[in-house]
């Protein structure tokens, strides 16, 4: 049997070999590590889940026990010293008022309170203050405008002076500003309040802090010789504190509460005043005692609101507030801490499900692509090999990668290379000597039967003159004369081709040469479907050549230019000097010529025209080489042809 399945394996192909191997490795494995995963993960999510609910209730309590810090110290520990010194009183209580707007921001900000509310808020709490017996606390923005004032509210005292005439004002104003973040800053002067009708001025004090975020400056006024004792604004302040933390929330419906040491709820969201001191769970346990006499740390009981069905276990961690001996606590039900666990453990089962499938399947589609990867390089190579035994040496292989299939390629496309160059080499050398024995032939041939065919030219000539027209054989006779013109132009230009004459150079202007073989080429039959326009480069100079021969030259390609635009078209002929060399330009915009025929263009007898020798770009090619010059192509099928005859002015002669 394992003989059977040995045979079996080795007559698949690679890419079934390769699922064969690869996908029991892939499948076994899956169950036993996506098991062993499914377990710890859900431990671990219970063990996270509970650490990260614990660290929260923590975070909660502590920043709780803060909040009662902060109040305790600007205003039990600011009330047992604000008698000392009258500085220190305006200070804490301009403090306090910044803390008041603070707080009233921050609920503004948490979507709380309004904007107007809060601002009413604090013109609430600053108007209740009396500070001795005509001081106040009072705002105004950086424009001096009166904001929050006892009886000149709205109004803009910029620019008010003291009794000495100092603008304190505007002092106030920029020092505010410029201050560092809760520094406060003082002013002193004498002030006469004529509302009361004081007859002489007093000095008087005034704390004061910018609280940028409204743009408010935060002053507390008070003469000198008055003092003062403020409950309100203290006990607005506890309220909104007592506000601000019973908003808060711990999960879906945990909170914050405090009781003092006699069981009294001081912060609860609804149970405010109340006495919970004998209170016990759903099994009886007084947990509230624990709580008071333990003073500090967790604490786990069940316990049942109406709206329950049943009792749910709740965690409780509590802190100690020694200033006021409170027992504050933050509270939360552990089930609803548990339900992402318990969703994380259901999903867990879930993918343990698909896992085998979605694995399976990713692992098929990954080695069917890594199979691919690896046989189609070779399937190419494959045909590649074949094509090139067919004797298509231009085909190569493509490389790929870096391996060893590219290696190979590469190697491959090396040896298809050597023998693509051999066979040209070897095609050269053999159409060079055919050439060459075609020359000597053509020379021959031409010679001998250049007289037959002007012969039979005369003759077919005088016959077309001596027969009507109407004649039966009258179309006989032309198409004799036709066709050994047609003849005789070949023999003409193998002659030329063959026994083309050293250039009999002069001084020429080529402008003038150009523009009457222009002129003259326009008027062929073959150009009457062309528009021809010349662009001659002004200020040409002179250059030596042989005029007949680059006449031919010109017209050779002006005639080709028409063949290329039989559905009509423009050629452009442009001169220009291009350094130490005259270009002639001849731009078509005819069908073009393919890139694979560029290479033989200039190759004797080849021609894509049905009628013609193949040797009129030939014998153009020899005539521009003998005048040491260079003829190039440029075109795009489609779109036209641009040939160029670049000629030197200088000319060294050849030995």
């Amino acid at each position: 049997m394992f003989g059977f399945l040995i045979h079996k394996f080795r007559n698949l192909t690679l890419r079934w070999k390769l699922l064969a191997v690869v996908l029991p490795l892939v499948l076994i494995p899956i169950f036993i590590v996506g098991t062993l995963i499914g377990v710890i993960a859900t431990q671990q999510s219970y063990v996270g889940i509970t650490k990260a609910a614990r660290n929260d209730l923590q975070h909660m309590a502590d920043f709780t026990i803060d909040l009662l810090q902060a109040h305790y110290q600007q205003f039990e520990v600011y009330q047992a010293d604000r008698r000392e010194v009258l500085n220190d009183e305006l200070e804490t209580l301009t403090n306090l008022a910044h803390g008041f707007v603070e707080q009233a921001n921050r609920l503004y900000e948490e979507g709380q309170y309004s904007k107007d509310y809060a601002v009413q808020q604090a013109k609430k709490a600053f108007k209740t203050v009396n500070i001795g017996e005509s001081g106040y606390i009072y705002a105004m923005d950086t424009r001096g405008t009166l904001l929050i004032h006892v009886a000149r509210e709205g109004e803009n005292i910029y620019d008010a002076t003291d009794e000495n005439g100092r603008y304190f004002i505007r002092q106030m104003i920029r020092i505010a500003q410029a201050a560092e973040p809760g520094q406060v800053h003082f002013i002193k002067y004498p002030w006469r309040n004529a509302v009361l009708g004081e007859l002489k001025p007093r000095n008087k004090v005034v704390a004061y802090r910018y609280f940028p975020d409204w743009d408010w400056i935060i002053a507390t006024g008070s003469y000198v010789d008055e003092t003062y004792d403020d409950t309100t604004f203290e006990r607005d302040s506890l309220l909104e504190l007592k506000k601000s933390i019973v908003s808060k929330r711990v999960g879906q419906s945990g909170y914050i509460f405090a009781l003092d040491t006699d069981g009294n709820l001081m912060i609860h969201p609804e149970l405010e005043g109340e006495n919970i001191l004998e209170s016990v769970d759903a099994d009886g346990t007084p947990f509230v005692r624990e709580m008071l006499q333990e003073k500090r740390g967790w604490i786990r009981y069940l316990w049942q609101n109406p709206e329950d069905p049943k009792p749910r276990m709740k965690i409780v961690r509590y802190e100690y507030f020694k200033p006021w001996d409170w027992v504050v606590g933050v509270s939360a039900y552990e089930d609803e801490f548990y339900q992402p666990a318990n969703q994380i453990k259901w999903r867990i089962v879930l993918n343990m499900l698909l896992l085998p499938l979605i694995v399976g399947a990713i692992a098929l589609a990954l080695v069917m692509a890594a199979s691919r990867l690896m046989v189609e390089p070779i399937n190419r190579l494959i045909a590649v090999i074949r094509k090139t035994a067919r004797g298509r040496f231009d085909e190569r292989a493509p490389v790929e990668s870096n391996d060893e299939l590219g290696e190979l390629a590469e190697t491959f496309n090396r040896m298809a290379e050597i023998i693509k160059r051999n066979k040209d080499i070897e095609a050269n050398l053999n159409q060079q000597s055919k050439m060459a024995s075609l020359g000597v032939l053509s020379s021959g041939v031409a010679h001998e039967i250049n007289n037959p065919l002007s012969v039979i030219l005369g003759y077919a000539s005088y016959l077309e003159g001596k027969l009507d027209k109407e004649s039966a054989h009258y179309k006989y006779v032309c198409e004799i004369r036709r066709e050994s013109k047609r003849c005789k132009k070949i023999v003409q230009d193998l002659l030329s081709y063959a026994r083309t004459p050293r250039p009999s150079l002069e001084e020429v202007d080529l402008n003038t040469l150009l523009d009457q073989i222009v002129d003259f080429a326009s008027d062929h039959t073959d150009m009457h479907h062309v528009t021809v326009e010349k662009d001659f480069a002004t200020e040409l100079p002179p250059i030596q050549i042989d005029g007949d021969q680059i006449r031919q030259v010109a017209i050779n390609l002006i005639l080709n230019a028409g063949s290329a635009m039989e559905e009509g078209g423009k050629l452009t002929v442009h001169t220009r000097q291009k350094d130490d060399m005259i270009d002639m330009v001849f731009c078509d915009t005819g069908c073009g010529i393919p890139q694979e025929n560029l290479e033989k263009i200039f190759e004797p007898f080849y021609t894509t025209r049905e009628v013609g020798t193949g040797l009129g770009l030939a014998i153009t090619k020899q005539i521009v080489e003998l005048h040491m010059g260079q003829i190039s192509i440029d075109s795009t099928p489609g779109e036209g042809t641009s040939v160029t005859v670049s000629l030197p002015l200088v000319r060294e002669e050849l030995g």
